[in-house]
């Protein structure tokens, strides 16, 4: 077992409370170290988990668990977990997960999953978009589709997410959530493999050659796998292909670092805007 034998990585900081006496990692913590890793893999498939298993039609169950040490970990080591899907069977999936420091496999671990019937625990066939969407990521597969339009072609969907980001999550009204800029609007929307959307974002024009993005939301649950990234690119590229000089942005502050990975540049001073902190962000096309 090797680290390129991966596509899909976690990696962590072994804390104090994850070792003994010896100031090593206590060897129950592998299987936790495997339990991160394992929800890092459906967010690598852009799969909410539960309302992706819910879509799906049931939910999988760890049936077997099998962990073979060949070093330790010590505390404040920075640790890489890999995961990959071995083999999906009628009704199981075989992952396997190795734990490495550098180049260094420490464990290796092997764990079935049995898909089953949540409300009776009996077990089913895999479904087959589960199947497929595993084996694609496996390939080497791009795990999600962009699609760039209207508000009548994308608007129930850019909803349903601004909804649960902007109105749920972060408390904003949602009176002012929508507004009447959507309809004139160029959007942006990621799906996964189910065809569930999971980021989007809008292109507004604010003056001759002066594009602006806003309204950027990705689900919570699939965050840091660069889907909102994808969105951004997609509307950047809009405008430039447009003619506009250069594209603004009103980014919240904590998502400032994200913007200037992408190229863009602060102006001015922070503002509140809905109660939350925000910066204006600009990239000269």
């Amino acid at each position: 077992m090797q680290r390129q034998d991966f596509r899909c990585f976690h990696r962590l900081r072994v804390r104090w409370s994850e070792v003994d006496v010896q100031k090593i990692v206590f060897n129950a913590h592998y299987l936790s170290y495997a339990d991160c890793a394992m929800t890092e893999y459906w967010r690598a498939l852009a799969l909410p988990y539960e309302t992706g298993m819910q879509a799906l039609g049931g939910d999988v169950y760890l049936k077997k668990a099998t962990v073979q040490y060949h070093a330790s970990a010590r505390l404040d080591d920075l640790l890489d977990v890999g995961m990959r899907c071995a083999s999906v069977g009628n009704t199981s999936l075989a992952f396997e997960c190795g734990v490495f420091a550098g180049e260094r496999l420490l464990a290796a671990i092997e764990l079935l999953y049995v898909f089953a019937d949540p409300a009776t625990q009996t077990k089913r066939a895999v479904p087959p978009a589960l199947r497929a969407m595993v084996e694609h990521y496996e390939a080497g597969g791009d795990m999600v589709e962009l699609r760039v339009g209207d508000w009548a072609l994308l608007g129930d969907d850019a909803t349903q997410l601004r909804m649960a980001v902007f109105v749920q999550e972060q408390g904003i009204d949602p009176a002012i959530e929508l507004d009447a800029h959507d309809a004139g609007a160029v959007h942006a929307v990621v799906y996964n493999r189910l065809a569930q959307p999971v980021a989007t974002g809008r292109l507004l024009y604010a003056a001759p050659d002066d594009a602006r993005i806003g309204r950027m939301a990705v689900d919570r649950v699939v965050r840091g796998q660069r889907w909102g990234r994808v969105v951004l690119d997609a509307l950047v590229e809009v405008a430039r292909a447009r003619g506009d000089a250069q594209v603004t942005l009103h980014a919240q502050r904590s998502a400032e670092g994200f913007y200037r990975r992408a190229g863009f540049d602060v102006l001015g001073e922070p503002f509140e805007e809905a109660g939350i902190p925000h910066i204006t962000m600009v990239r000269v096309l």
